[in-house]
């Protein structure tokens, strides 16, 4: 108990430290004095105002979001499907995102899209393509009981949204092809303040919602037939638990991209950490490990000038290994 605390002290005060250290660092380094002048409205420079408010600051906040977003939509998908390699992307919400994207920027050059399609951007275009396939899940799941035939619907759904993916980016011209490569990069730096305004409140919801969900996931750690003995309404909970995921997945990956890994691997780190199943521990733990570990990934790809995804499968990738050598010794 007492490991634990001091374990959940020291999740709670990395990501502060981390965000302070993702402020300061960057192509211009900038002093810790510096930056809290430039948060607290001090005297200083208006060009390293702009680049602590305006750019990094941005960055930081959306890295914290996204990677508690990730972590817990990930955490909520290994429980409901009782597979430690399922992610926050199992049910295509990711390809539906691309697919929307892909629509967007791929398809526009070889059609005339309508205005409001025009309008709404990448970053809609890729929430109403995960929201669609939500639907068709949430659809799916209300006829059938068998949680493993959703995932494996799931997964074909994906394999068929990202064979049309395909298609359009053989199609594609040059330009709006790596528009649309650089967007699967993913990246934290092409948020809005306006965007952010968005990210936030639906990133929130989620997160509330799978808070809420915490005694529903505990019960299917046992399986959905015991969870039902003890009357868990199992479609509800699999409604909840699929617009919670499409909350937080499809938000981050619509203003952010595709970010792999870091709702895949989290979880596992958690449990390491704390080497407890309760998601009343896990589900706090993966929202401070994820933010810690996105904004590790930000200042590494700074660093480095590489896109995010490339950081975050460097560090994630050790981690899916490990879990799939333990479970493997262990049949």
């Amino acid at each position: 108990m007492q490991k634990r605390r001091l374990v959940f002290i020291i999740s709670a005060i990395l990501p502060v430290v981390l965000f302070i250290l993702d402020l300061t660092f960057g192509a211009v380094s900038i002093p810790p004095g510096d930056v809290w002048k430039a948060l607290t409205g001090g005297d200083i420079a208006p060009t390293t105002r702009a680049i602590v408010l305006d750019i990094r600051l941005l960055k930081a906040v959306v890295a914290v979001t996204g990677g508690a977003a990730l972590s817990v939509s990930g955490l909520q998908m290994q429980t409901l499907f009782r597979n430690p390699l399922a992610g926050p992307y199992v049910l295509g919400i990711s390809s539906g995102a691309s697919l929307g994207v892909a629509m967007f920027i791929l398809a526009s050059p070889l059609m005339t899209l309508p205005k409001w399609m025009s309008a709404i951007g990448v970053a809609g275009a890729a929430w109403i393509g995960a929201a669609a396939i939500l639907l068709i899940i949430s659809l799916v799941g209300r006829r059938i009981k068998d949680i493993m035939v959703i995932l494996i619907l799931g997964m074909m759904f994906s394999s068929g949204v990202s064979a049309v993916v395909q298609i359009l980016q053989y199609m594609s011209h040059e330009d709006a092809l790596k528009s649309f490569v650089i967007w699967t990069m993913g990246s934290l730096g092409e948020v809005t303040p306006m965007q952010l305004w968005i990210l936030i409140p639906a990133v929130a919801a989620g997160l509330i919602m799978a808070v809420a969900a915490i005694k529903l996931l505990n019960l299917l750690l046992f399986g959905e037939e015991y969870a039902v003995t003890m009357g868990l309404d199992t479609r509800r909970a699999r409604i909840l638990l699929f617009v919670s995921t499409t909350l937080l997945a499809g938000s981050v990956t619509a203003f952010c991209g595709p970010i792999g890994f870091i709702g895949l691997a989290i979880p596992h780190v958690c449990r390491m950490l704390f080497y407890d199943a309760d998601h009343r521990v896990l589900v706090p733990a993966s929202m401070l490990t994820g933010a810690s570990v996105l904004l590790l990934c930000d200042i590494i790809s700074k660093a480095f000038t590489l896109p995010i995804n490339s950081i975050t499968a460097i560090l994630g990738i050790p981690v899916v290994v490990w879990v799939v050598v333990r479970n493997s010794a262990r049949s």
